[in-house]
């Protein structure tokens, strides 16, 4: 679990040594902030993240959570304060940014197998698959492209043009193009943003599977209730900061669509 635990109004003041210190943590932040101009978007926010986790990031519009999302990705760098990958390289690290960023023009297995070439999955090199077990080690690039589309439920929409997928299916393309390079750490801002029940059923199961196999899940959503039987550990930010940490069974029924 992550090192905040109380629900207090500035549990992100709490130090972060003690989580690193157990071998678990894979992403460290320490006391950042991030200014834009003369807007403080992020403010001494501290937070360790651990393997084997999920995490939700909550909070309306402004609250800094993409902000945090993409400095944790290594794209903006903190005007104050540090983010430290541990036990995992940049290159294990998976981003799901909050457009699709996907070739129309190209089908949806030409996008991941683009995508694979640019993260060194060579065709007739061996690689192992991030989306299930041990009999998924050993696949060539297109192999493991396949096993992908299939894992997010888009095996029969392989050959189509993405301009022709709806907006679930270029989502689900999106997250298994995140996860293609067998990540360690996951980032997916938005992932379940005008996605139909089923589509996001298919993302959260995979989501669950790729946690449980030792990955860092962070998630920024508004729809809590998509993950609300997932997710483990659940942030709202406000103003820049992370001012409640809850677990699951915190979660208010309202939340959770009860």
């Amino acid at each position: 679990m992550g090192l905040i635990l109380s629900t207090t109004s500035n549990p992100s003041a709490t130090n972060v040594s003690a989580t690193a210190a157990t071998g678990t943590a894979t992403v460290i932040v320490d006391k950042v902030t991030k200014i834009f101009g003369r807007v403080a978007a992020i403010r001494e926010v501290s937070f360790c993240f651990s393997a084997r986790m999920m995490y939700v990031l909550l909070g309306d519009n402004g609250a800094g959570k993409s902000t945090l999302l993409r400095m944790i990705a290594g794209l903006s760098q903190p005007t104050m304060g540090s983010v430290e990958l541990a036990n995992v390289t940049r290159e294990q690290v998976g981003y799901m940014a909050h457009a699709s960023l996907l070739y129309d023009e190209l089908t949806g297995m030409e996008n991941l197998e683009y995508f694979a070439r640019l993260h060194g999955i060579e065709e007739g090199r061996t690689a192992c698959a991030p989306f299930a077990a041990e009999q998924q080690v050993g696949l060539n690039r297109r192999t493991i492209c396949e096993r992908a589309m299939t894992s997010v439920g888009l095996e029969p929409a392989m050959t189509r043009p993405v301009s022709a997928y709806s907006q679930g299916m270029r989502q689900r393309l999106s997250l298994a193009r995140a996860v293609l390079h067998s990540p360690k750490v996951i980032l997916l801002d938005e992932p379940f943003s005008n996605v139909d029940a089923a589509s996001t059923a298919q993302m959260t199961k995979l989501l669950g599977e790729l946690r449980d196999g030792g990955c860092t899940v962070i998630v920024v959503t508004h729809q809590v209730a998509a993950l609300s039987h997932t997710g483990d550990e659940f942030l709202t930010m406000k103003l820049g900061k992370i001012v409640e940490s809850r677990r699951r069974a915190q979660l208010r029924s309202t939340e959770v669509g009860l």
